[in-house]
C-alpha cells in the first residue's frame, strides 16, 4: 500500500525553499517571523528569533567545550525550552543531536555513553553524571550560556549530513540509535497532514528525547508552529487550561488522557473553539472514546502510527468511522510504502515500510542495521493486516503473539476488545509457557472500579462474544497500574516475568 499524496490537510509551508539543513532552515525563520511564538511552558515564552539567538549563543560555547561537525552531544535532561535550545544550539554547529529520555535507568544511560563516545552532555543539575563523557553542562549553567556575547557561525552542512540519534526505548534489550540525516527530517514537511498547518498552536505531551519531537523540528520550523509543552507531571487540569489559554489549534494526547479529560468537570463550559483536529496514538482508542472526544472537541480526532525507526507512516482521516479509527492505524501517508511479509493463513504479516523519512540505521551496529534495512524496506517488529479499504489493523509485535494449542493469538486484537468492557480502565494480555498446550494467556488488568473488578468469566465470554474462543484469556491478574517503559509504552517483558 502507499500513500497516494491527497492528503485534503495537506497545507503548504511557511517555508517551502530548499534548506540544506536544520540550522539553515531555523536561522531562516528567525528572519522571516521573528516574533512569531516558538514555545510556551509553564509560563516561559520563546519566539523564533530568541530561540535561533539562543541555539547559536549556546552553540558557541559547545564549540568552546569540544564539541564540533559531526560530533554527538546528548541531551539528557527533561522536555522543556531549554531542551529545545540545545537541540538547536547542536545543529548549529554541525553536531549530531541525541535526546536521552530521563526516564531511562543507569545501564541503559551508560551504554548510550559507550556507544556514542560523546564529547558533550547536559544533565539536570541533580543528576548523577555518567563516565566517559568528555564534558558535562548541567542545566543550571544553559541560563547564562544562552546569553553570551559569542555567536556560533551557522555551519554550512549538507543535507545527506547525519542530523539526529534517536534511542529506541530497550524493551528488548539496551538502547539502539536510530540515525537520521536532514533529508530524512525534512521529508516529515510533506506527511504532516493535520499534524501541521501555518502558525497553528500545537499541544504537545510527547517526551523530547521521543522521535515525536526529535524527528519533527524541521515540521514544526517549516509551519512556523508553536509548540506548547505540557506540564510533569500530566494532569487533565493541566491540559484542559492549556487548550483553553493557549488557544490550542492541534490537540494531542494519548487515549488515557482524553479519556480523563472527558471526566473534567470544566470540560462542557470550556471555550475549545479553537481546536481544529485531535490526535491521538501509542494505544487504540475505542470507538465511543472517539465519538465522544470528536463531539467535546468539535473536531475530528486522528489515529497516527509509526515507529523510532520510521517516524511517519500511517494516519486515518476525517470522515473516517469511528470503527475505523479504533480497529485501525488508517492508510499509508503521502510518499510512505507499506508492504507485509510472511504472512499467515489469517491476513496477518510483519509490516515493512520504506519512505524519505526513515532512518540511514542504527548508529555503530552494521549487523542490527543489516537485519532491519533489506533491499530498502525497514522491516519492523510489528505484525498487521489491511482492510479492504486499505487501512492497516496492527495485530501486535513479532515477540508477543503467541500459540496456544497451535492456533496464532495476537494479543493487540483481544486487548481491544477487553478494553470495551466498562469494568475495564486498562488491559495487557501477555502468552506465556503452559504444559500440553504450549501457551496460554494472561490478562493483566487495572479496573475501572477497584470496587468491582471484571472477573475472569467477564472477560472470557467478551472475548468469545467476539473472536475466535481460543483467544480468550486463561488467567486474570489485577493491578493498581500497568508498567510503563521509559517511552510510556506498556512493559510486557515486566509483566511476562510476574505472570
Amino acid at each position: 500500500m502507499q500513500g497516494d499524496g491527497s492528503d485534503p490537510w495537506y497545507q503548504t509551508p511557511v517555508l517551502a525553499g530548499d534548506y540544506a539543513t536544520f540550522g539553515a532552515l531555523l536561522t531562516e525563520a528567525a528572519v522571516q517571523f521573528p516574533e512569531a511564538e516558538a514555545y510556551v511552558h509553564r509560563g516561559e515564552r520563546m519566539n523564533y528569533g530568541e530561540w535561533c539567538l539562543r541555539a547559536r549563543a549556546l552553540g558557541a560555547a559547545f564549540k568552546q567545550r569540544g564539541a564540533g561537525v559531526g560530533d554527538i552531544v546528548l541531551i539528557g535532561i527533561e522536555s522543556s525550552i531549554d531542551f529545545a535550545i540545545c537541540f538547536a544550539a547542536a545543529q548549529m554547529i554541525g553536531a549530531i543531536a541525541s535526546g536521552v529520555n530521563t526516564r531511562l535507568g543507569k545501564r541503559e544511560i551508560a551504554a548510550i555513553v559507550a556507544k556514542t563516545d560523546a564529547r558533550l552532555m547536559i544533565l539536570e543539575d541533580a543528576a548523577e553524571a555518567p563516565e566517559g563523557v568528555g564534558q558535562i553542562i548541567r542545566r543550571g549553567e544553559l541560563g547564562a550560556l544562552c546569553n553570551g556575547s559569542e555567536l556560533a557561525d551557522i555551519h554550512d552542512g549538507l543535507a545527506s549530513d547525519l542530523s539526529v540519534i534517536i534511542w529506541t526505548s530497550g524493551t528488548t534489550g539496551l538502547p539502539k540509535g536510530a540515525c537520521f540525516n536532514h533529508a530524512n527530517l525534512a521529508s516529515a514537511v510533506h506527511t504532516a497532514g493535520p499534524m501541521a498547518a501555518p502558525f497553528a498552536r500545537k499541544l504537545s505531551s510527547v517526551p523530547f528525547a521521543h522521535a515525536g519531537f526529535m524527528a519533527k523540528g524541521w515540521e514544526q520550523v517549516a509551519y512556523g508552529m508553536s509548540l506548547i509543552i505540557s506540564d510533569t507531571p500530566w494532569s487533565a487540569d493541566n491540559m484542559l487550561r492549556l487548550l483553553v489559554d493557549e488557544r490550542i489549534n492541534i490537540a494531542g494526547a494519548v487515549p488515557t488522557q482524553w479519556a480523563k479529560l472527558l471526566e473534567h468537570p470544566g470540560l462542557a463550559g470550556a471555550d475549545l473553539s479553537n481546536i481544529s483536529v485531535g490526535i491521538t496514538a501509542t494505544a487504540p482508542a475505542p470507538p465511543e472514546l472517539i465519538e465522544q472526544v470528536t463531539c467535546a472537541i468539535k473536531a475530528p480526532l486522528i489515529v497516527r502510527y509509526s515507529m523510532t525507526e520510521c517516524p511517519s507512516m500511517t494516519g486515518t482521516r476525517a470522515g473516517d468511522s469511528a470503527e475505523t479509527q479504533y480497529r485501525s492505524v488508517g492508510a499509508a501517508q503521502p510518499g510512505v510504502e507499506l508492504r507485509l511479509v510472511d504472512i499467515d493463513e489469517g491476513g496477518v504479516g510483519r509490516i515493512t515500510v520504506r519512505a524519505p523519512c526513515m532512518m540511514q540505521g542504527y548508529w555503530r551496529d552494521a549487523e542490527r542495521t543489516a537485519e532491519a534495512i533489506q533491499d530498502g524496506w525497514l522491516i519492523s517488529s510489528d505484525l498487521g493486516r489491511f482492510d479492504g479499504d486499505g487501512n492497516l489493523i496492527l495485530a501486535g509485535r513479532t515477540g508477543e503473539m503467541y500459540i496456544r494449542g497451535g492456533y496464532n493469538i495476537y494479543p493487540l486484537e483481544v486487548e481491544r476488545v477487553l478494553s470495551e468492557l466498562e469494568s475495564v480502565a486498562s488491559v495487557a494480555v501477555v502468552g506465556v509457557p503452559a504444559p500440553t498446550i504450549g501457551e496460554i494467556g494472561v490478562a493483566f488488568v487495572v479496573p475501572a472500579d477497584p470496587d468491582a473488578p471484571p472477573t475472569l468469566e467477564d472477560l472470557r465470554a467478551k472475548v468469545k462474544a467476539e473472536l475466535a474462543e481460543y483467544k480468550a484469556p486463561d488467567r486474570l491478574v489485577l493491578l493498581d497500574s500497568l508498567p510503563l517503559t521509559p517511552m510510556m509504552k506498556v512493559n510486557k517483558a515486566a509483566l511476562k516475568l510476574v505472570a
